[in-house]
């Protein structure tokens, strides 16, 4: 856009197709501020620890305005888990996946799985809280259902991709591929400190969380490969 063309910016609208207004801005605003701060205060100290006070407190809000835009702890809690998902799902379409380069796109998602939990802990830190309560209220969530999240859909393409071009086995599925990617990048992070101290070395050194994500992109693309040999000097075979 040039100063020449430039136009005004297009009023927001409301769900149903109506100008937003000054005060729905502003009710807009502040459950924004609150679901920031939900995220904040639950990834640091879970769903028991995190207070409705502490919430509002962060959020510079009140306790009402909590019981009003998520109706109670439980509620806003759904909608942290719907938000942290949300943001997950958008990174991911933003990967570009060449899938006439069936290698080539698969070591691009494992990379930006491995990538996702480290540089967004609070997303490992509220799937933490949310499996010490075996789940209560990741079954509400729209965002957290297979068949509302994109991840196996992009992973069956990728996969599908390579089984066409002779590359990857038949014989894998697109769950258990997607688990095995996220499980490895998932431990990882989830486990850095005590993996830490347990194995005498600082996990987080740059140089370390390199040679993890080489090694598990090794590891996934042999564990799937028709003729591992032959995969390893395919295009594309570079660790980064």
């Amino acid at each position: 856009m040039t100063a020449s063309t430039t136009r005004p910016l297009a009023a927001k609208t409301n769900s149903v197709g109506r100008p937003i207004g000054v005060r729905e801005r502003s009710a807009q605003a502040t459950r924004d501020a609150i679901l920031r701060a939900a995220i904040k205060v639950f990834a640091k100290h879970g769903f028991s620890g995190g207070s409705v006070e502490k919430i509002s407190k962060a959020a510079k809000s009140v306790d009402r305005m909590i019981y009003y835009y998520f109706g109670n702890k439980e509620g806003l809690f759904v909608a942290v888990i719907d938000e942290i998902y949300r943001r997950f799902d958008e990174a991911e379409a933003g990967l570009e996946l060449d899938t006439g380069d069936p290698v080539g796109a698969l070591r691009t998602m494992i990379r930006f799985v491995v990538r996702y939990y480290r540089e967004h802990p609070e997303f490992v830190s509220l799937l933490n809280s949310e499996n010490l309560h075996r789940g209560r209220h990741v079954g509400r969530s729209m965002r957290a259902r297979p068949h509302a999240s994109p991840a196996i859909g992009t992973t069956e393409r990728v996969l599908r991709s390579g089984i066409d071009a002779g590359v990857f086995r038949a014989d894998v599925s697109a769950r258990d591929l997607y688990l095995l990617i996220a499980a490895a990048g998932y431990f990882h992070q989830s486990n850095r400190f005590t993996l830490s101290a347990f194995l005498g070395e600082d996990l987080e050194a740059p140089a370390a969380l390199a040679h993890w994500e080489a090694f598990v992109t090794d590891m996934v693309l042999r564990g799937i490969a028709v003729a591992p040999r032959t995969l390893a000097r395919s295009k594309g075979n570079t660790h980064g």
